[in-house]
């Protein structure tokens, strides 16, 4: 599938700051399921650092800003052939372990109610494959939490948004990586696009969802969002340990004043 992409965030400040720093995780992993056609990410006065890849596999460019401003715009456009793996992430260079991605952040770390829903999905199943494990614990984060836009927030962590009982792609994502860990299975962080319309309708997402460690497999893509492992349909960006550290921008404000943010994202299905 061929999915073309336009991504724009801006930045308002109330005041001019006097410059910028970002990291940005904003360039199409290099893996099986996908092949950039055209890229490019722009941002106006922005000093533009070198794409470099990460002990990850995922690629990263910083940009600074070195003069007073008063906003920022970040657009990102391009085109990517992407083909369905059936979630199996193949084909990604990276040097870190696996076992790199049990370690839990205040942001996956569990509750009780979390740790309940791990007992419960996976009792009796202790003869039952790794891979089955991760699909009943995928349904159950589905079913726990109704999707619900505007419910928490980018900052809500695995265990209120469990407390809350609603939340959305984040939440799914945070919640999945704690349950992971939970049954003994490394976990990460994904974010990327999803074009979710099967016409080729524009759509409006940017979106996230967990890879599981599968001992045999690889690492293998869940997404309790739409009860479904990702396929043509997603764009891979990159990855962390939860959704701060997976954020496809990151940056610091050089003499930070109250910011108003907006984001419009764009996917597009190409007829072939």
């Amino acid at each position: 599938m061929i999915l073309n992409v336009l991504h724009k965030t801006r930045y308002d400040f109330q005041t001019p700051v006097r410059g910028i720093i970002q990291s940005l995780r904003l360039t199409p992993a290099k893996c099986d399921g996908q092949e950039v056609v055209d890229w490019r990410v722009d941002i106006p006065e922005a000093i533009m650092g070198t794409l470099f890849r990460d002990g990850a596999g995922d690629y990263i460019q910083a940009a600074s800003i070195r003069m007073p401003c008063s906003h920022i715009e970040v657009t990102v456009s391009g085109t990517v052939d992407t083909t369905d793996t059936s979630g199996v992430l193949r084909g990604h260079r990276e040097r870190v372990p696996p076992r790199a991605y049990m370690r839990a952040t205040p942001r996956t770390k569990p509750n009780r109610a979390i740790r309940d829903l791990v007992e419960t999905a996976l009792k009796g199943q202790e003869e039952t494959s790794a891979l089955e494990r991760a699909h009943l614990l995928c349904a159950a984060v589905a079913d726990a939490l109704p999707y619900k836009p505007g419910a928490t927030h980018a900052h809500t962590t695995a265990a209120e948004a469990m407390n809350a009982g609603v939340g959305v792609c984040q939440d799914h994502t945070q919640v999945l990586i704690a349950a992971a860990h939970l049954a003994d299975m490394p976990a990460r962080y994904v974010s990327g696009y999803l074009n979710a319309t099967e016409d080729g309708t524009p759509h409006e997402a940017s979106h996230a969802w967990a890879e599981i460690f599968i001992d045999g497999l690889g690492w293998v893509g869940f997404d309790a969002s739409n009860k479904s492992c990702p396929n043509e349909h997603y764009i891979r960006l990159g990855s962390g340990l939860d959704a701060q550290d997976a954020a496809p921008i990151r940056g610091l404000v050089l003499g930070g004043a109250e910011e108003k943010l907006d984001v419009t994202v764009v996917i597009e299905a190409q007829q072939q």
